[in-house]
């Protein structure tokens, strides 16, 4: 005797529309609820704890792929919904749906926890307006071994959906503070001792030449501005320094992300090396 097919959630069900309205910031901020899709954003909310995975929707086919992530996930108290495929695309912000999308609660934490735990390398987003970009820097941050992430008041939402993916889990992997002031993010930095550099094309200072004199081996905050225009003189000013990274070729500039991840890796480097301020056994 065949076995029974498998009740699938409506797609007038009132928890698929709750999900379906998390595609809008306004929800988003009114219920602090996001939407995380794919086997790997799924997989690392429902390992961060503290019940951050409310509730699963996961085709028949995808439930059977990732069983292990099904498993995770009810393990941490969240709702698993088997849905059909119109009802994830319905659902889901993206083209092709991989068949997981997750219902979360939001993650970021308060400046001053940041502050509080002296950190030594620290990602600022201060006007970053694409959410691919502030995902890859994040992504960028977390790979880096980065301490934190800070997005100013006028730098995109953390939780818009294009964001979420393009940070491929690393928004759980490491404390990201939201909505902060630049010049609340850059003093309260400088008060716990770290360093500001504000990335720049226009820079008076060579991130060749830093590295060169040694000076990067202390705590240290990147601030990362606009896609298009960069950091405003008002925001530069606030820096301890300026600083550009260097184009040895013919290339007219390097994008946000790419910027970035050269930036907090040469940080990374200069402070594991002797006499930097984490040793070279650190991991």
């Amino acid at each position: 005797m065949p076995s029974a097919s498998p009740e699938l959630i409506s797609s007038r069900s009132p928890r698929v529309s709750a999900a379906r309205r998390l595609a809008r910031r306004n929800f988003r901020s009114k219920e602090r609820l996001f939407l995380a899709e794919g086997p790997q954003a799924v997989r690392e909310a429902a390992g961060y704890g503290n019940e951050t995975l409310v509730e699963l929707f996961a085709t028949v086919e995808a439930a059977e792929r990732y069983a292990d992530i099904i498993g995770e996930a009810r393990t941490s108290g969240a709702r698993v919904h088997l849905a059909d495929e119109q009802v994830i695309a319905d659902i889901s912000t993206t083209v092709t749906p991989q068949g997981l999308v997750g219902v979360c609660r939001f993650v970021d934490t308060p400046f001053e926890e940041i502050l509080a735990a002296r950190p030594k390398l620290v990602a600022v987003l201060a006007h970053v307006r694409d959410p691919g970009n502030a995902g890859t820097v994040l992504r960028c941050a977390d790979a880096a071994g980065a301490e934190a992430v800070v997005l100013t008041d006028a730098s995109v939402d953390l939780y818009n959906p294009k964001a979420v993916r393009a940070s491929v889990g690393s928004l759980f992997h490491l404390p990201v503070a939201v909505g902060v002031p630049v010049e609340q993010a850059v003093a309260g930095l400088k008060a716990a001792g770290v360093r500001i550099l504000a990335a720049d094309g226009a820079g008076e200072d060579d991130l060749d030449d830093e590295l060169d004199k040694g000076t990067m081996g202390g705590p240290t905050a990147w601030v990362f501005g606009n896609e298009a225009w960069g950091l405003p003189e008002e925001t530069r000013a606030l820096a301890d320094a300026v600083v550009r990274v260097p184009i040895h070729g013919k290339a007219e500039s390097l994008n946000l992300a790419t910027a970035a991840a050269v930036c907090l890796y040469a940080s990374a480097r200069a402070q594991r090396a002797s006499g930097g301020c984490r040793s070279v056994t650190e991991s």
